[in-house]
């Protein structure tokens, strides 16, 4: 297991001369084309749109699995740890290719403010899924394509004006996806117990479990404290010493993979913690 991938950044090189189109510092657009098969996890920092135009990839989400075919969309989450398993389509030299799009915050709230799409809000949380794109998608997609060989300068208002064309796409092509799309700026409030029991292995801050349970960050740590009577930090920490003894116990992972699997990024500190809470090394408990 490799340390896990933080997105967005450049995931997977390729003969373009830019694997991802960058606003205000930070990677909006990103393409991933490759033609072996692979495997990873990669944790969400930012809201991401993924299309697949070749091939299928394997998403782990939470305790859900979807499989993305060519022409199919899903909407992630930020703050999520998911594997991916990506393939290959055998029918085109196992050429597997994808764009990620970005949807941040600012962006999605001057959408919002601007845009004239008026859909009515659910009453529940809706909930990730696997769509097929239209005609109108599908050329969006493809439009794309020449800016990451294009050796001229991309300007920022540009990639603005694209992730605005892409969530009106998105409103008329599919009802629930923009639903979900409106719920990344208003987020559903959950119940705590099920949002920290899914991601406390993953490399979440406690600002962003506060996010994914709908919550403020004062209002989740209160009702924090008022269920396990602990604060989140600590709980969080606990769990996952908890999880890494066993992890160690009873797979053959290494030391590092268990470390960085559940989160923690320096493999001196979490051997120093570990030791600290269950009374010995890390490398004792193989």
């Amino acid at each position: 297991m490799k340390k896990m991938i933080k997105v967005p950044t450049s995931l997977i090189g390729c003969d373009a001369p830019q694997n991802a189109l960058v606003l205000d510092g930070c990677s909006v657009i990103e393409q991933c084309i490759h033609s072996t098969e692979v495997k990873g996890t990669m944790y969400l920092e930012q809201h991401l749109l993924l299309i697949v135009l070749e091939g299928s990839v394997v998403l782990t989400y939470g305790k859900q699995k979807y499989t993305v075919e060519k022409n199919d969309m899903i909407l992630l989450k930020k703050a999520t740890a998911v594997k991916y398993h990506k393939f290959g389509n055998v029918e085109n030299d196992h050429i597997y290719d994808s764009l990620m799009f970005s949807i941040k915050d600012d962006l999605l709230k001057s959408f919002l403010s601007s845009s004239e799409v008026k859909v009515s809000k659910p009453e529940g949380e809706i909930k990730t899924g696997v769509y097929p794109m239209n005609a109108c998608l599908v050329a969006f997609a493809h439009s794309m394509k020449p800016y990451f060989f294009n050796d001229s300068v991309v300007h920022p208002g540009q990639l603005r004006l694209k992730i605005m064309e892409l969530l009106y796409d998105v409103a008329e092509c599919n009802r629930n996806m923009f639903l979900q799309i409106l719920q990344l700026h208003e987020p559903v409030r959950t119940d705590i117990r099920n949002v920290v029991e899914q991601h406390y292995a993953s490399p979440v801050s406690v600002s962003e479990l506060a996010y994914l349970s709908g919550r403020s960050l004062s209002s989740f740590k209160r009702d924090f404290q008022n269920i396990y009577n602990v604060a989140p930090a600590t709980w969080i920490r606990e769990k996952r010493l908890e999880k890494a003894k066993d992890m160690l116990e009873t797979t053959a992972l290494s030391v590092s993979d268990v470390c960085y699997s559940l989160g923690f990024e320096n493999v001196s500190h979490f051997s120093r913690i570990y030791k600290e809470f269950h009374g010995q090394a890390p490398s004792i408990s193989r």
